[in-house]
């Protein structure tokens, strides 16, 4: 929480209850939950917290660097704490989204054309397929999940 509390202060964000237990509930969950989940989660605690309150204070977090958005086809904007740099495998299937770090991705080079138009701040490769879960199901990976 001493992170949390520091880049609040940083930028000049107040340090409140309702803040708190919003960055807690996102730690705590590594499965890059949707703003509903983190609303359903901090609900338990702090039930008088609005659902508008939550996203807010998610986008704002984001916006100052406390935590990261991923932004996935059709099912919105997922979060996540984890600001070690690491890659994803999502399923089109399901949509669960796990972390890995391969050091191969981490050197992959930009290319001259996008060094070109954007000061690229960091590097992220997204593999999509299907998880074991979901071919033990029978799916094929051809899902419209993103």
């Amino acid at each position: 929480m001493e992170h949390f509390i520091n880049t609040c202060r940083q930028h000049r964000l107040k340090v409140t209850p309702q803040r708190m237990a919003i960055y807690r509930a996102l730690t705590s969950d590594h499965s890059h939950p949707s703003t509903e989940v983190i609303f359903r989660k901090v609900r338990q605690t702090c039930p008088s917290i609005s659902f508008d309150t939550v996203n807010r204070t998610l986008l704002g977090f984001s916006r100052i660097g406390l935590i990261d958005t991923i932004e996935c086809t059709g099912q919105g904007r997922k979060y996540e704490s984890n600001k070690i740099p690491h890659h994803h495998v999502k399923c089109r299937l399901c949509g669960a989204i796990v972390d890995f770090m391969n050091p191969s991705f981490d050197r992959l080079s930009v290319p001259q054309t996008i060094r070109k138009k954007y000061q690229v701040t960091a590097k992220q490769v997204v593999l999509k397929g299907t998880c074991l879960t979901c071919q033990q199901k029978g799916g094929r990976g051809n899902g419209n999940q993103g």
